[in-house]
């Protein structure tokens, strides 16, 4: 069942945000459209919203349902404006990933707990404008709350998975070459995506709770003589372990902290912009 919905950014429609991408489209059975206008511009497709595991759920399709923006040109700011204003204050971000190392191979889950932006020309922040200068802590990216629940849940769907580690987000839509992927392992880091950032920084810039949920499609070029990548292959495998990523969102979704509202929450994510004068009203 669907219906289309005009909604305010003063409504409250849901608790708990996912942005998904392809094979997630279809992650909620029964759920309501609903338009969301940003400041700027349109999230990459209207969210739908719907109920997990007694849970009131807003899903984003990231790329658009019909996968129509690269990476490089997601509306991040828009996605997780509209996020916010309809209620949302805690983000699971399920993504695929290539490996920079070799026993971490295809269908392993990671919840990374670092992160390292290697983006360019997107838009990395939503206080751009004049007035205050905000300045958000970001020493530790993701809510630890979050990712507890998501090892937990992954360890419940008996997934290998990995609790830690840092994903180095590249521009794309390239994958990396043989020498940038040697780099990223000598610098110690774990896996590689194109989609976490500016995503996990905005998400700290609107106070919002956020973890990533990545799901390993591939050994990245120069792994342990690993193959070029390519993007029939990590489709593949993606859509091959997707049924079970969805069992760990379903099952983190329950388990995740009770809704609190703004004035009284506790989790130091949500009050990242405590004391600082913002420029304008969030949603």
């Amino acid at each position: 069942m669907t219906s289309q919905t005009a909604l305010t950014p003063s409504d409250v429609a849901a608790e708990i945000g996912v942005i998904g991408g392809s094979g997630l489209y279809d992650f909620l059975d029964d759920y309501e459209t609903v338009t969301v206008t940003t400041p700027f511009g349109p999230p990459s497709d209207p969210l739908v919203v719907g109920e997990v595991e007694g849970r009131t759920v807003a899903f984003l399709a990231r790329h658009g349902t019909d996968h129509r923006y690269q990476p490089h040109r997601v509306n991040y700011r828009a996605n997780l404006w509209a996020l916010r204003a309809v209620g949302v204050r805690q983000i699971l971000s399920p993504c695929a990933v290539g490996s920079l190392r070799p026993e971490y191979g295809p269908g392993t889950i990671v919840v990374p707990d670092q992160v390292v932006d290697r983006t360019w020309g997107r838009q990395h922040t939503i206080y751009e404008g004049e007035g205050e200068v905000v300045h958000v802590g970001f020493a530790d990216p993701y809510c630890p709350n979050g990712r507890q629940v998501a090892v937990d849940a992954a360890r419940v769907s008996a997934l290998e998975v990995v609790a830690g580690g840092t994903l180095v987000v590249i521009n794309g839509p390239r994958f990396s070459s043989r020498a940038e992927s040697l780099m990223h392992q000598q610098l110690g880091w774990d896996i590689v995506g194109m989609t976490t950032m500016p995503e996990a920084a905005i998400a700290r810039e609107l106070a919002l709770c956020f973890t990533t949920v990545a799901m390993v499609t591939d050994l990245d070029a120069g792994v342990d003589g690993g193959e070029s990548v390519t993007h029939e292959e990590v489709m593949r495998v993606f859509a091959k372990n997707v049924e079970s990523l969805k069992s760990v969102l379903r099952d983190a979704i329950g388990q995740l902290p009770a809704h609190e509202d703004d004035a009284t929450a506790t989790c130091d994510c949500r009050r990242a912009l405590d004391g600082i004068a913002l420029p304008f009203p969030l949603p």
